[in-house]
């Protein structure tokens, strides 16, 4: 089961190249840090994929990278401080990937003119076993078995009002 405790980290970064893996790990680090290891590939991957695009496209290279974890979402920003990448031109394909690849995502501008990319990655439970009942376990003493005495039927359609008395009789 993964943990409800709310999480947090943000890296700045000026991006290049070689910080891409660099970064990635550190991403990676993080994430098996909070027991969610099944996200660290698609969220390492998304994230390379926007760091590569922004370090081939944008002027600015200084990139801030947050990550939040809420328990069921790792909602992961990357935010440049770019005034003229154009998510709709410069980074078309790599958001087409980051939408087929995460469950939602989004891109917003800052007040600084700059842009903030987002996607979120749903943590999913492990493959479930289906639960088999176990047979009970061997007793060490052996009971015997009482047999049950059988009430008459003339008894029980007796004049009583109600059928515990002429059972408790008939015992």
């Amino acid at each position: 089961m993964k943990t409800a405790v709310p999480c947090y980290y943000h890296l700045d970064v000026e991006v290049s190249p070689e910080r891409v893996g660099q970064v990635s790990r550190i991403m990676a680090a993080h994430l098996r840090f909070w027991d969610l290891e099944t996200l660290v590939e698609p969220v390492c991957h998304s994230a390379e994929m926007l760091l590569q695009a922004i370090d081939e496209h944008a002027t600015d290279k200084n990139t801030s990278i947050e990550m939040w974890w809420n328990g069921q979402h790792l909602i992961t920003a990357i935010g440049g401080n770019d005034r003229d990448l154009r998510p709709d031109q410069d980074l078309r394909g790599c958001l087409e990937r980051l939408a087929a690849m995460s469950d939602g995502w989004g891109c917003c501008a800052t007040d600084t003119g700059g842009k903030v990319i987002w996607f979120s990655q749903r943590a999913r439970a492990g493959e479930r076993v289906p639960l088999v009942p176990t047979a009970p376990a061997p007793s060490l003493r052996e009971g015997l078995q009482v047999p049950r005495e059988e009430v008459p039927a003339a008894m029980l359609a007796g004049p009583a009002s109600t059928g515990v008395g002429v059972l408790a009789g008939a015992r």
